[in-house]
């Protein structure tokens, strides 16, 4: 029974794990390209108590074993990268990202951060950079006098002046890794390489399996609120049964306790 006690209180430290993740997912319902996480979990090690195909006598075996569990542990919090559905927003520097594929940025100090937030602006300099602040890499600049700009589905950067003349203000790329689950997420709608991602990969928007760029458009967060509130309620009731595991095996040992009254 005292095994017991600290299987339940594995199952509850893992659903306290789960809350924390839907929850996280929940508050950024509303954010930009945001990508909701699922908290992945593992039994852990079992006592083999009778091992299967042990000898009962010369001629029988047990065709079955006795194990027993010793609870759950998180292995895991892995983000989903399904697409994110797309809003109008008729903004001439936001632009989303259909398919597979990463804006890159320059966060200074040498540091590259890779994002799928596309709601761009100008700085000061008139250089594309996302809200923050950071600059797109490579770095494009729209000239002065420019009335209108548009963004192809290649990234190519095309801006109009007052007179109507066209002229090409840069392209932007995309970076893709062989594993998007693998990087790690640093705030702000940025991801940083690791060495489980894969080196990131730069090419043309289209191309060798990127996505393709939709001007003024923005892709919203993938978390659905309702299947959220769903995962929420399993994850309460799975943590009141494993509470209420211990308080069984905690009675059970008042009783044994009692006998020698």
């Amino acid at each position: 029974m005292i095994r017991s006690l600290w299987t339940g209180a594995t199952g509850m430290e893992a659903q306290q794990r789960n809350v924390d993740v839907i929850a996280n997912n929940i508050a950024n319902v509303n954010t930009t390209s945001f990508k909701k996480s699922q908290a992945l979990f593992q039994d852990l090690l079992y006592q083999k108590i009778q091992a299967a195909g042990s000898a009962v006598n010369q001629e029988i075996m047990h065709p079955v074993g006795i194990e027993v569990g010793h609870g759950v542990q998180n292995v895991s919090t892995r983000r989903l990268f399904t697409q994110g559905e797309l809003q109008i927003t008729d903004q001439s520097l936001d632009v989303a990202i259909q398919g597979d594929g990463f804006f890159q940025v320059d966060m200074g100090a040498g540091a590259i951060g890779y994002t799928r937030d596309g709601a761009f602006t100008l700085n000061v300099d008139r250089q594309i950079v996302s809200q923050t602040g950071y600059l797109l890499d490579p770095p494009i600049t729209v000239p002065e006098g420019a009335k209108e700009i548009f963004i192809g589905k290649d990234g190519i950067v095309t801006v109009t002046d007052i007179d109507g003349i066209q002229t090409e203000a840069g392209q932007i790329e995309l970076v893709s890794f062989a594993n998007n689950a693998g990087l790690s997420a640093q705030g702000e709608n940025v991801y940083f390489e690791t060495t489980a991602s894969g080196a990131p990969i730069t090419g043309v928007p289209g191309e060798e399996g990127r996505g393709s760029l939709l001007h003024g458009h923005l892709e919203i967060s993938n978390v659905k609120a309702v299947e959220e509130v769903v995962r929420l309620i399993e994850a309460q009731r799975a943590y009141e049964m494993n509470s209420k595991s211990i308080q069984t095996a905690d009675e059970m040992l008042r009783q044994a306790n009692e006998l020698k009254r």
